[in-house]
């Protein structure tokens, strides 16, 4: 997989992505990140890629010009995303979308957003890892990056851990203990350390169910659950 990230930061991503799981899965031939420095696409001797909004109002916006030569530089840019907070929200069901794509490009904007003549030409899509306004869009091209590339075949080397995380089957995940046992006067469930599967996976899947309808009661069918 390629991920293609446009930004006037791309310093912001570099050391992230060298790190953990996107580390490890780019070592792995799985994934290959191209950050691509937008301001290296404008014209002026400023390299300036934002401007004042026709009709007025504060803020600024980031420019048509660069964006377009960024992208049509590109040998096939794939699935074009704008992070933006006026996107459809980010989910898992999206991230598995997403790691099904041969190309993947992100757009990082900043300021007042994207000109829309951008949006228009270029973005399948504009996504949003929440409901709350960040200073630029590289802070959720590593969310979403990293939401994807752990679901690429071999890049956790455990399937089951995938498996088992918040969302993957439409819950949130049960509780997880480890060693020691017992720590600070509390003990890890009898039964997960009891080596009985069908009472581990029982337990588990209550208790998912559990925190689901107390934490995200938005994620079950409550009506047809009754």
């Amino acid at each position: 997989m390629r991920i293609n990230v446009i930004t006037i930061f791309p310093e912001y991503l570099e050391g992230p992505l060298g790190l953990s799981i996107p580390g490890r899965a780019r070592e792995a031939g799985l994934v290959n990140y191209r950050l691509i420095d937008l301001r290296e696409y404008a014209t002026d001797r400023h390299r300036t890629t934002d401007d004042e909004p026709f009709g007025g109002g504060g803020g600024m916006v980031m420019k048509p010009e660069p964006f377009d030569a960024a992208l049509g530089a590109l040998e096939g840019p794939g699935r074009v995303v704008s992070l933006s907070p006026r996107g459809c929200p980010f989910d898992h069901r999206t991230a598995v979308r997403f790691a099904l794509e041969s190309d993947l490009t992100l757009l990082c904007g900043r300021y007042k957003g994207i000109d829309e003549r951008v949006t228009e030409k270029w973005v399948d899509e504009e996504v949003s890892i929440g409901d709350y306004v960040l200073s630029g869009g590289e802070p959720a091209a590593l969310v979403v990056i990293d939401a994807v590339v752990r679901l690429l075949p071999g890049a956790l080397g455990d399937h089951d851990s995938a498996a088992s995380d918040s969302f993957y089957e439409g819950l949130l995940s049960a509780p997880s203990y480890t060693r020691p046992a017992e720590h600070d006067g509390r003990s890890a469930p009898g039964v997960l350390r009891s080596g009985d599967h069908s009472r581990i996976e029982a337990w588990r899947a209550w208790r998912a169910d559990r925190a689901t309808r107390h934490r995200r009661p938005d994620l079950l069918d409550l009506d047809a659950a009754d």
